[in-house]
């Protein structure tokens, strides 16, 4: 029966020798390719995000003068119906 330390070098050995295959079926380009094309998505991804953050408190705010607008609109109502129904 083998020792652990046995049986962990030879999965150590197995995993190198994976990982060499696949770097070598991969290759080194690819990899730095496939880098830059995750950094590009990550900020495209970043900018559309900010973007719908900007936009979204824009009408947030636009929103907020509406109401505010509305409720002057409507005191002033309430004070001519109030006026008028004397």
């Amino acid at each position: 029966m083998k020792s652990f330390d046995e049986l962990s070098k030879e999965q150590a050995n197995r995993e190198d020798s994976l990982l060499s295959r696949l770097m070598a079926e991969v290759g080194i380009e690819d990899l730095a390719d496939f880098e830059h094309d995750l950094d590009e998505r990550h900020s495209i991804t970043l900018f559309k995000i900010t973007t719908e953050i900007e936009d979204t408190q824009n009408a947030l705010n636009q929103v907020e003068q509406l109401s505010q607008r509305l409720r002057k609109h409507l005191e002033k109502l309430k004070k001519l119906h109030q006026i008028l129904s004397k």
